[in-house]
Formats: C-alpha cells, structure tokens, sequence
C-alpha cells in the first residue's frame, strides 16, 4: 500500500471544503430571500420550499443557480447556523414559525 504525497490530498479537502461552503452559503441566501418575502414561516414550509428550489435550481424569475441535491437535515442546520449569527428568530409563543 502506497500513499499518494501529501499535496494531493491537501488539495482534494480544499476542494472538497470549498463546495460545501458554497451549498451553505446558496441555502443561507435562500433562506434569507424566502424569509424575508414571507416575513414568517412554518419551519416545515421553509425546508419544503428550500428543498423545492434546490431541485429545480430556481426561485421564482430572475433568481437561478445551479440546482444540486440538498436534504432537510441541510436546511435545517442552515436554520440553525443563521439563528445563531441572529439573522432569524423565532417566536416565543410559536417556536416552529420562523421570522426574518
């Protein structure tokens, strides 16, 4: 067993990191524009629609990207990320719906 040098790698985990913040960051930016659209969201809607716009590459006119795969469990810890940084919120009495 032979290992390739260390450079490949390198610049494989590069690559690797690269896109998967770039998929972080269109389903950030998507969740921002439906949000702030709505104003307030069910949570399940918000994933549905994310999911929905991932498949089809698109969110209404004028707004397209290459489409790629995304799961709710990707959305979800977007909905986190952007809670976190308190861009979000959620209401008190009603967790599950979102607001911009």
């Amino acid at each position: 067993l032979r290992l390739l040098p260390r450079q490949r790698y390198l610049r494989a985990e590069r690559a690797e990191v690269s896109a998967l913040e770039r998929k972080r960051n269109v389903l950030c930016c998507l969740i921002t524009h439906i949000l702030k659209v709505e104003k307030q969201l069910h949570i399940d809607n918000l994933v549905f629609r994310v999911v929905d716009a991932c498949q089809k590459g698109e969110l209404g006119p004028g707004l397209q990207f290459p489409s790629f795969c995304c799961h709710s469990v990707d959305v979800l810890s977007c909905v986190l990320h952007l809670l976190n940084q308190g861009y979000l919120r959620r209401q008190e009495e009603r967790p599950h719906v979102l607001e911009y």
